[in-house]
């Protein structure tokens, strides 16, 4: 047994010759050569162990290779969340992912092909979110929501250190937007100084009035989209706010552009700006539906003094953004879109129809019914009627990391002893995908045969 094991390992192919194998080679092309070495070095080893013939080495590095250059991996998002921030939050529509294949290589994101001149960079992307919100005289677009805050702050606030200006904020609004950033330090990092009024649970317009003055750079108003806080409350909305005389900036983080039946509480870019907000900002990777990507939209002569300020060139969006996002404003119906509109009824029957599909296959499944939600910092008091297929929890792991190549991650959520997989956040035409991930689980799991 030694003997033959030592002979194995005399035998194992050198990684050149593995590497010239055509099927190897092709690989090593789309995924790069450090990638694929990698996994020859790996199906080596297993020779020098004794786990595999020398002449299986090729066929054990295809097999462990990923389907992508990119440690990203594409996951089926079945938690009920639309906009899960730690699965990328909006899904890009087909419209989007192909014009982010179209300005992936050389494109013209600054240069005008009619006279050969430079032009405005992302002039497109602009243009069409002007035309989705004609209310806004003017609008520019930052990598992120934050940074758009960070952006108007630093632009509208800017003064030697020596004579800071203010930037008015109800306590109430005084929000942490995630992995322990909070808004108190990004306006304070500007360089301006936060003037809190009121108290956590109620703001009111004197409480306002009496901390503008002389040195008073804006108001910003904040949407608490990521909490709800209920009883004895009171906001001021942006219509009262403008009589304060100072810009009201309007920060609704969630990106929906205009009004939504199915969210009436959340609010919009342009019922901000028709109360008369100076400035609104958003993102683009919520409601929108698009990129990551921070919007900003508003008077011509405020969206110009943040447009020139030197901060501008480090928050500045890239060209995949910018076409993705275009292409989300022109084009058809977004995911995001699809998933909060879906219909209880036709979810409820596509529950069953998996359910049943999967009883028949010896599992333990039934459709039930369940509460999704909009996520990703929006309208957090909205409950979305939907409908899950319910697993034995023993599912949640092997469900989460397949055995089988091809075969998507699926992410539930386990609620009442069940692992749900909530199909409002599962588009209809990825069931097939759902099933045999589930499957594969099952089997993994000892569920099934």
């Amino acid at each position: 047994m030694v003997d033959a094991r030592r002979d194995a390992r005399r035998r194992v192919p050198r990684t050149d010759e593995v590497l010239s194998d055509p099927r190897v080679a092709a690989a090593a092309a789309r995924l790069g050569r450090p990638i694929v070495k990698a996994a020859v070095a790996r199906g080596q080893q297993a020779v020098r162990d004794g786990h595999a013939q020398p002449d299986a080495v090729a066929d054990l590095a295809l097999a462990s290779l990923p389907p992508f250059a990119s440690s990203l991996q594409p996951v089926l998002n079945a938690t009920g969340v639309l906009l899960h921030t730690n699965l990328g939050r909006a899904s890009l529509s087909a419209a989007a992912v192909d014009a982010v294949t179209a300005a992936s290589g050389t494109t013209d994101i600054e240069f005008d092909l009619a006279t050969g001149m430079r032009a405005r960079r992302g002039r497109g992307a602009l243009a069409a979110l002007a035309e989705a919100v004609p209310d806004a005289e003017a609008v520019h677009v930052v990598n992120n929501g934050a940074a758009a805050v960070a952006l108007a702050a630093s632009a509208l606030a800017a003064t030697p250190p020596s004579e800071p200006r203010e930037v008015i904020v109800s306590r109430g609004e005084m929000i942490e937007i995630g992995d322990g950033f909070r808004l108190p330090d990004l306006v304070a990092s500007t360089g301006a100084v936060l003037r809190e009024v009121g108290t956590t649970n109620r703001t009111a317009l004197r409480d306002y009035a009496d901390a503008v003055g002389p040195r008073t750079a804006m108001v910003l108003k904040v949407h608490p989209s990521n909490f709800v806080v209920t009883g004895f409350t009171s906001t001021v909305p942006v219509a009262e706010l403008t009589t304060l005389g100072v810009p009201i900036v309007a920060d609704i983080g969630s990106g929906l552009l205009t009004a939504h039946p199915l969210l009436p509480s959340e609010p919009d870019a342009a019922s901000a700006l028709q109360a008369g907000a100076a400035l609104v900002t958003a993102s683009g990777d919520k409601l929108l539906g698009g990129p990551q990507a921070g919007l900003l939209l508003g008077r011509a002569d405020v969206v110009q003094r943040i447009r020139r300020h030197p901060l501008a060139r480090a928050v500045r969006v890239d060209k995949l953004t910018l076409a993705a996002l275009e292409a989300t404003l022109r084009g058809h119906r977004t995911p995001v879109l699809a998933a909060l509109e879906a219909a209880p009824n036709q979810l409820r029957t596509r529950a069953e129809r998996l359910a049943a599909d999967l009883v028949t296959a010896g599992l333990d499944a039934e459709g039930v019914a369940s509460d999704a939600a909009v996520g990703g910092g929006g309208a957090p008091a909205v409950v979305l009627p939907s409908a899950a297929l319910a697993l034995p929890t023993a599912l949640v792991e092997p469900l989460r990391a397949p055995a089988v190549a091809g075969v998507p991650p699926v992410v539930g959520r386990v609620e009442r002893g069940r692992c749900l997989l909530d199909l409002r956040t599962v588009p209809p035409e990825r069931d097939d995908d759902l099933r045999a991930a589930v499957l594969v689980a099952a089997h993994a799991a000892g569920l099934r045969s």
